[in-house]
């Protein structure tokens, strides 16, 4: 049994169980590879910068030598990157026994748009995760899988902007985020209930990391952030300081507690138990309010569907 962080999560022994996880390239992703590698897993890592990904890969095999680690190219914005991805891992063959599905961005200075035209925080943090997440379900029911979607802190409220999902009457940065990861929850929950429907043997749960000095809010040129936000200041402050909110390390607890521990219950949600939500050591919690609303599930997959061209039928 590993043990991560200072809250010692026991993680079981995975040797001989694929693992693929999305945003390891940095971060709490980062922290939940290098955990499923140091307990045996075959873990897969898709990343759309190469040489960051490298450097990542070449971090967990410092740590554990023996790791079996695969580094993918995807580029979660692209639906066609993420069939090619999707391809590869069906052509493999491999059975998927976890999937991860962390990566994300958050709050660009201004609106912009995937390649397929979607906002980019919906068209990545959410469609390019079902779409991936659909399109390689043969080896995650082949695996009798366990699939974890990463939501935030920023979803305890909000709604789906259902007359714009792509905000382009009205774009709000942080509310386009807060649909994006609502988008991820329900997803994760109505992808439960439809394996338990049709018999698909997929667990499908949602996590949410608190609040933790990571890489969302620093520099980012992709989306338009030269230099790190005045709130990712005050949040490395006070995961230094202990006052509030987490590290990254233990941001990610709550993505592997839902990922490895046994007995899991159908539709669980995990994140930190310190009040507010922000930190402390990780748990099951009760679904937020927006989470709840099964009609907008099942509506949101249908969309998705519609938009990616990826069906499980």
């Amino acid at each position: 049994m590993a043990r991560n962080s200072r809250y010692s999560l026991s993680i079981p022994d995975l040797t001989g169980r694929r693992a693929v996880v999305t945003g390891a390239s940095d971060g709490i992703g980062w922290e939940i590879a290098n955990a499923l590698a140091g307990a045996g897993a075959e873990v897969v890592v898709p990343v759309r910068d190469p040489n960051k990904g490298a450097r990542a890969v070449e971090r967990i095999r410092d740590r554990h030598p023996a790791a079996t680690l695969t580094m993918e190219d995807v580029d979660l914005s692209s639906m066609a990157s993420v069939e090619a991805l999707a391809g590869r891992l069906r052509a493999d063959g491999t059975p998927i026994d976890i999937l991860i599905n962390n990566a994300g961005i958050m709050t660009p200075r201004k609106r912009l748009t995937t390649g397929d035209g979607f906002e980019v925080q919906f068209g990545t943090n959410h469609l390019g995760h079902f779409a991936l997440t659909v399109a390689v379900l043969p080896l995650l029911r082949s695996g009798k899988a366990r699939v974890v979607s990463q939501t935030s802190i920023a979803a305890k409220r909000g709604s789906i902007n259902w007359d714009d999902l792509n905000w382009e009457r009205h774009y709000d940065a942080m509310k386009a985020y807060r649909q994006s990861k609502i988008a991820c929850a329900l997803f994760g929950l109505e992808l439960g209930r439809r394996s338990r429907a049709a018999g698909w043997d997929v667990t499908s749960v949602i996590s949410h990391p608190g609040v933790a000095p990571t890489s969302l809010l620093a520099a980012r040129p992709e989306v338009g952030r030269t230099a790190p936000t005045s709130g990712r200041r005050v949040i490395e402050w006070m995961s230094r300081h202990g006052v509030g909110v987490g590290t990254v390390e233990t941001a990610a607890l709550p993505a592997l507690m839902a990922a490895t521990q046994p007995e899991t219950p159908d539709d669980a949600f995990f994140g930190p138990q310190w009040p507010g939500d922000a930190g402390g050591p990780p748990g099951l919690r009760q679904p937020w309010q927006p989470f709840r609303d099964r009609e907008a599930a099942s509506r949101l997959w249908a969309v998705s569907e519609q938009l990616t061209r990826v069906t499980a039928g």
